[in-house]
């Protein structure tokens, strides 16, 4: 909200002409004070009675008295100068007139034309003196007024006080918080927690340790606890965030925009007064040191704000995104942290929705120009994807610090052609009933030479003991890593009518010398001439809708691909390295797992939480949405149905080693409520918005057991289901 052109809590539609309203405001009450001051007022004995309406223009002069006629010997007009009529202030808000047919600044009429009847009047000038002596006693007054406006410069009018560029704020984002329950998650599979899809609640049966669930009475004839009577597949909680951003608006062409997050997505709850978060892989909490007035957890009576650290794996406030844009002739320049996000998101996906949790944030430096004409547009991008060591410490948080090595940097170079209608004549396209049709290519290239990926638990970790210098150690720990890789990315949309379809296509093709930190891995003992290692992925998403009933009912399919690895045993990564995440168990030394950006969500439980993303499978999604009320705002409620099938590209990553993973079956219930400034278009997310989702998999042979484990353990497979409840606000 711009806070130097609006009061809080104002609702302002585009559009309006908020700087000529309030400035014609403002002149109105100029020009009537003006034709009250330039000519003098009777006021009769009993004041007259009041007009229904006064008349626009005049500042409060009586409707009844009427304007002194000119006389001989009156002191002559100024120039330019025009008797006020009623009702020629308004006019003049809509459409100013030109600064030389305005009145000039006057000092206001005097206090006591405005007073109540009773108040003391001033004195007149005698009636056998008439308006040509009242006249005349006015004159040096004007005179000496008309002198000194002459002597400036220029004239000042209420309209010139909003005619200079000021840096405004404007504030966007939302707040939410979302509640979830996640019933059978781990789809009824008990595997060592290091390989598990999802692992089994913390206080559930895990791998034979029964845990002291169970009410101590509840015990059998021979002492052992009944658990399988106490048993738990259920993991409930709830978490929150208030996104901001802010965007000052230094000019028309220069701006900086920003993005910060408040307790973003804090679990409700985590940070009680006596427990703090111990960062590790697993998560989980460390009992501190007990403060306040809480010797135990049962008598907790607070949250602590999060510190990164301390209590919590994050800060209370993080700085997600900063970047600047100055529009120049010839296009536009952004530099800085940045969103990246191209086509469907597939592979490049900002994170903006209202429910995202992942995003794809680039520090970059990006120049956009094109022929606007042709909604052509070309840019050019340099990205610091990864700058590897600095020489930031600890011992010394002020100064610049710089990157130690260029070696070993990974640097990505983008390049974008993208043919996309203006929004407004694409709307005026479509209600002819002509076809659009927008697309582009996005392609990028990234390399990196050398690489250290030594980590905490890595036996060269401990280097300092016999290397003083920092930059040492980070060249003891270089291997050679080779890595160099294309990613062309093509984006295609039509729109015709009601109906949309959108398709996204994008190949990942590279090579990499090591994948580890040991250098025999560049040989292939079994076959000597395949050395290194390859990367070819491919993924695909489409995307169709239909739109009926003015927009209230929507039909739409969905569908995408992901190419798996028909030697690696596992869909999802694993570890900390490359080697660790995709072991080959074949001669083949090819990566080919492609994996969708986690923020393109398709399901509530199978790839959202359990895979954590689209990967070595493909999925048909038909769906509807149908608003059942609808105002012409966008205030809405309505509900929703969407069928997902799941299957695996390459049967031998699914842990039954079939290709159908599930059927997941999901269902909405939502309401929104416009208000704000976000009610202008129907079409985006505002106001206030709540949601009720239910979703359930029916988990098929890819997630169930092999011949030989079924052999040692029989698995009964698990219906998965989940429910969410939604509350945001956005603005």
């Amino acid at each position: 909200m711009p806070i130097s052109s609006r009061s809080p809590g104002t609702s302002y539609r585009p559009g309006t002409p908020r700087r000529r309203l309030r400035s014609g405001l403002a002149l109105a009450l100029v020009l009537g004070a003006s034709s009250a001051s330039a000519q003098p007022v009777r006021r009769p004995a009993q004041p007259p009675a009041a007009p229904a309406q006064p008349p626009a223009g005049q500042a409060g002069t009586p409707a009844a008295q009427p304007a002194a006629p000119a006389q001989p010997g009156a002191a002559p007009a100024q120039p330019g100068a025009t008797p006020a009529q009623p009702g020629a202030a308004p006019a003049s808000a809509e459409t100013p007139e030109p600064p030389s047919a305005r009145q000039p600044l006057l000092p206001p009429a005097d206090t006591a034309d405005t007073a109540a009847p009773s108040a003391p009047q001033p004195a007149t000038p005698a009636a056998s003196e008439g308006p040509a002596a009242a006249a005349a006693a006015e004159q040096p007054e004007r005179q000496a007024i008309q002198a000194e406006i002459g002597a400036r410069p220029s004239e000042v009018y209420a309209e010139d006080w909003w005619s200079h560029a000021r840096p405004t704020f404007e504030f966007h984002g939302y707040y939410r918080l979302r509640w979830e329950l996640f019933n059978s998650f781990a789809l009824g599979r008990i595997d060592p927690r290091s390989q598990a899809l999802w692992p089994q609640p913390a206080d559930n049966s895990y791998k034979g340790n029964v845990v002291s669930l169970c009410n101590p009475s509840e015990t059998t004839s021979g002492g052992s606890r009944s658990f399988e009577s106490c048993k738990n597949d259920t993991q409930a909680g709830a978490n929150m965030r208030f996104r901001l951003n802010p965007e000052l608006h230094i000019s028309d062409n220069l701006r900086i925009l920003t993005q910060v997050d408040l307790l973003d997505n804090v679990v409700l709850g985590s940070t009680p007064d006596g427990y703090a978060n111990q960062p590790a892989a697993g998560g989980g909490y460390q009992v501190a040191r007990r403060g306040g007035y809480s010797p135990l957890g049962a008598f907790s009576s607070t949250q602590w704000a999060p510190s990164a650290g301390i209590n919590a794996t994050k800060d209370s406030i993080s700085v997600k995104r900063i970047w600047g844009e100055y529009m120049t002739p010839v296009g536009l320049l952004r530099f800085g942290r940045m969103p990246n996000h191209w086509g469907l998101g597939m592979v490049a996906n900002s994170g903006d929705g209202y429910d995202s949790d992942y995003q794809s944030t680039v520090d970059r430096l990006m120049f956009v120009t094109g022929i606007k004409k042709y909604d052509i547009y070309f840019a050019g991008a340099w990205d610091w994807a990864n700058e590897g060591a600095t020489s930031a410490s600890i011992q010394d948080l002020e100064g610049q610090p710089y990157d130690l090595a260029q070696s070993d940097d990974v640097d990505q170079y983008v390049f974008v052609a993208v043919r996309r209608k203006n929004p407004e004549l694409q709307k005026l396209e479509l209600a002819r009933g002509n076809m659009v049709v927008n697309g582009g290519v996005y392609f990028a290239y990234r390399q990196q030479t050398l690489a250290n990926d030594i980590t905490a638990g890595d036996n060269n970790a401990n280097l300092s003991a016999s290397l003083g210098q920092s930059a040492d150690n980070v060249a003891a720990g270089y291997v050679h890593r080779g890595a160099e890789m294309i990613i062309p990315d093509v984006w295609f949309q039509l729109l015709y009518k009601k109906f949309r379809f959108e398709l996204e296509a994008a190949m990942i093709y590279g090579s990499l010398d090591l994948r580890g930190q040991d250098e025999s891995d560049y040989a292939n003992v079994i076959s000597p001439k395949d050395t290194g290692w390859g990367v070819r992925q491919f993924g695909l998403a489409t995307q169709a809708e239909l739109t009926e009933m003015e927009g209230r009912l929507r039909v739409h399919f969905g569908f995408g691909y992901a190419t798996g690895d028909d030697d690696a045993p596992a869909l999802e990564p694993r570890g900390t390295q490359l080697g660790a995440m995709d072991p080959q168990l074949s001669t083949d030394r090819t990566y080919s797992t492609f994996r969708f950006h986690p923020d393109y969500r398709v399901d509530q439980i199978l790839f959202r939480n359990i895979l954590s993303r689209v990967q070595g499978a493909y999925y048909f999604r038909p769906g509807v949405d149908w608003d059942f009320a609808r105002d012409k705002n966008g205030q809405r409620a309505g509900l929703g149905a969407a069928a997902i099938w799941s299957r695996a590209s390459e049967f031998l990553q699914a842990p039954g080693n079939s290709r159908d993973l599930g059927i997941e079956l999901n269902a909405q219930l939502y309401f929104q409520s416009k208000d704000g400034t976000l009610n202008d278009d129907p079409d985006k997310m505002g106001g206030f918005y709540t949601a009720v989702q239910y979703g359930v998999l029916f988990p098929l042979g890819g997630l169930g057991q092999l011949r030989g484990e079924e052999a040692v353990q029989k698995l009964d497979l698990e219906t998965a289901q989940t429910v969410r409840w939604y509350l945001g606000i956005l603005f």
